[in-house]
C-alpha cells in the first residue's frame, strides 16, 4: 500500500469512527427535539430550543457529511466549537476525566478539519468521474 493510500484510509477510519460515535450521541437527542417540553441545557444563553438544534447539526448532520467527506473540513467547525463550549464552560471546573471524551473529540475532528477527507471521500470531482464513467 502506497503511502498516499495509508495516509487517506487513515483518514477514512479517523472520519468514520469518530463521526459514527457522535452520531450516537446525536440520535439519541432526537427524542428531546419532539418532546412536549424541551428541557434541554442552556450553557451560552442562546434558549433551551435553540441549543438543542445547533447541538442536533453539531452531532447528526456534520458528522454525516464528515463520514461520506463532503465538505469535510466545514463540518468539522461546529463539532469543534461543541467540544469546546463542552470543555471550557459545561464541565468548567469538572476534574479532567470528566472532560475527556470532549477533549478527545476535539482532538480527532480538529486533525480532520486541518487535514481534510483524504482520497476515499464522495467529492465533487469523485462523483463526477463516477458519473462519467457509469453514465
Amino acid at each position: 500500500m502506497s503511502t498516499s493510500s495509508s495516509y487517506s484510509l487513515g483518514l477514512l477510519i479517523l472520519r468514520v469512527g469518530f463521526s459514527v460515535m457522535l452520531l450516537v450521541h446525536g440520535i439519541q437527542k432526537i427524542e428531546i427535539l419532539f418532546s412536549s417540553e424541551i428541557n434541554f441545557a442552556d450553557p451560552i444563553g442562546l434558549g433551551s430550543t435553540v441549543t438543542l438544534l445547533l447541538v442536533l447539526i453539531a452531532e447528526i448532520i456534520c458528522p454525516l457529511l464528515i463520514i461520506i467527506g463532503v465538505k469535510t473540513r466545514l463540518a468539522t467547525i461546529p463539532p469543534i466549537v461543541l467540544m469546546l463550549v463542552a470543555i471550557i464552560i459545561v464541565h468548567k471546573g469538572d476534574p479532567i476525566m470528566a472532560r475527556e471524551l470532549a477533549i478527545l473529540y476535539l482532538l480527532a475532528f480538529s486533525t480532520i478539519g486541518l487535514l481534510g477527507s483524504g482520497r476515499f471521500a464522495l467529492k465533487g470531482e469523485s462523483i463526477h468521474h463516477f458519473n462519467q464513467k457509469f453514465f
